[in-house]
């Protein structure tokens, strides 16, 4: 009798067998379930992402444009600043040569002395 009683107890095989498909099923359905879900997060992500690059993209496009503008300007400011500096220095050169002359003949007709005309000419001479 004690073998009809554990007969009774323990359950079919067939059952436990269903019992963990079952699970194993729900486990499926349910792994299934959160990996869709988790791919549609990714999505919904690298949406967001591409459009968030997009949008950066095209500010940082816009401001490199704006700095290029501006280092145009200021470097045409600065070609501008450097041709007036150089005709002036020019200009400075040629009115400095022209003294020059006018002390020759004066130092010619005798109005300077040698020494006096030297001091004046390295004086001019210094700035060119």
């Amino acid at each position: 009798m004690a073998t009809a009683k554990k007969i009774k107890t323990m359950p079919k095989k067939g059952g436990y067998i269903d019992k963990f498909l079952k699970k194993a099923d729900e486990a499926i359905q349910e792994g299934i379930k959160k990996a869709d879900e988790a791919l549609d997060e990714a999505v919904e992500l690298g949406e967001l992402t591409t459009k968030q690059a997009s949008k950066v993209s095209k500010e940082l496009t816009t401001k490199a444009k704006k700095e290029s503008e501006l280092l145009q300007k200021k470097s045409l400011e600065k070609i501008y600043e450097g041709l007036s500096s150089a005709k002036k220095l020019g200009a400075n050169s040629r009115e400095d040569l022209n003294t020059l002359e006018k002390l020759a003949e004066l130092r010619k007709i005798g109005i300077l002395t040698e020494k006096e005309f030297r001091e004046k000419k390295t004086k001019i001479l210094s700035r060119i």
